[in-house]
């Protein structure tokens, strides 16, 4: 076993790494750090759960450290949790201190020496952790993308023997994305809000990136174009996404290569049966009915028509968070990385 801390434990990504960690059969959850208020005591006094699972109790004894290198002795991996403005700092740090950092903020995520990953779409980027290594660092950093753009990059993983130069893209994005305090109930209760602080950015510059192709020691962006808007709409969990690419092959085509598509990794824990899951019904996927396909870590896609116009969906703090960060510490662990 492998023994990992998650920093910033008690937010709502962190409670999903939490969640995740505890039972897995590859990690080991020791370390858990958050405030400096909530130092010392146990993780069971101090979160307030607000998960749609049971808090796993095997947890709620372990003491609560502060967010710091020397917090961190004993393990090899730890699980970033934080808010990107204090994120950047305090991962380098553990790198540097010769920790495995899998992290979800996006401080990271454009640095050209860090691997920005999607396990199924483009493994091989972690060559980039020998360019860390090579700079003098002990450990490494990876980063998962944005919730948003993982959800559309995994759905164009059964598309890359098509040629496309064109991506449009409109989120319908649930508020749990946020944060449990990111948006005021007064906010979203019979409303849609077309804006999402630099949402559209890191679509539009994280997706020429994990599309890109790995040349040495850097990576060669995507040669196409994303032009993504952004809206908050009152769901609690699940991004929903119609994405519109200038693909020119017959329909029935790309709906059978939705259909046909196995990822290149396999044998992870948390890698679900389908990964792109094809739905058949013309008003699938919804959030409510589907998010949870693949215990969160299944993309849907359906309403595919000429265009080329579909529908993609999945579970943001699942697949698009805490749960994408551990299946990159899978394929690092597979990899023999840590």
């Amino acid at each position: 076993m492998i023994r990992v801390g998650v920093l910033g434990a008690t937010g709502a990504v962190g409670q999903r790494f939490v969640q995740l960690l505890a039972e897995h059969p590859w990690f080991d959850l020791t370390v858990l750090t958050a405030s400096e208020r909530s130092a010392g005591k146990r993780y069971g006094e101090v979160v307030n759960w607000r998960l749609d699972v049971p808090f796993p109790e095997k947890v709620a004894d372990i003491p609560i450290s502060t967010t710091e290198v020397k917090s961190l002795s004993g393990v090899d991996l730890v699980f970033s949790a934080l808010p990107a403005e204090v994120a950047g700092e305090v991962e380098t740090a553990c790198a540097h201190a010769g920790l495995a950092v899998c992290s979800n903020a996006s401080s990271h995520r454009m640095d050209p020496s860090v691997p920005l990953v999607i396990p199924e779409v483009n493994p091989d980027h972690l060559g980039l952790i020998d360019v860390q290594r090579d700079a003098g660092r002990d450990g490494f950093i990876v980063t998962n993308p944005n919730c948003s753009t993982i959800v559309m990059c995994l759905s164009f993983a059964p598309l890359r023997q098509f040629h496309w130069t064109d991506v449009r893209v409109a989120t319908m994005q649930a508020i749990s994305g946020a944060g449990f305090q990111g948006v005021p109930a007064m906010g979203i209760y019979d409303n849609i809000i077309p804006y999402i602080g630099a949402e559209e950015q890191k679509m539009e510059t994280e997706t020429l990136k994990i599309m890109g192709s790995l040349d040495g020691a850097s990576v060669r962006p995507a040669p196409f174009k994303v032009s993504a808007s952004c809206h908050r709409v009152p769901v609690l969990d699940g991004h929903t996404m119609a994405v519109w690419l200038d693909i020119t092959e017959p329909v029935e085509k790309v709906r059978k290569a939705f259909a046909d598509y196995k990822p290149p990794v396999q044998g992870l824990p948390s890698l679900p049966e389908k990964s792109v899951l094809l739905l058949g019904d013309q008003d699938r996927p919804q959030p409510r009915l589907d998010r949870n396909r693949g215990n969160g870590m299944t993309v849907s896609v359906g309403r595919v028509r000429e265009g080329l116009r579909y529908i993609a969906m999945g579970h943001n703090t699942i697949r698009g968070a805490a749960g994408a960060s551990v299946l990159n510490a899978e394929l690092l662990h597979r990899k023999k990385y840590l």
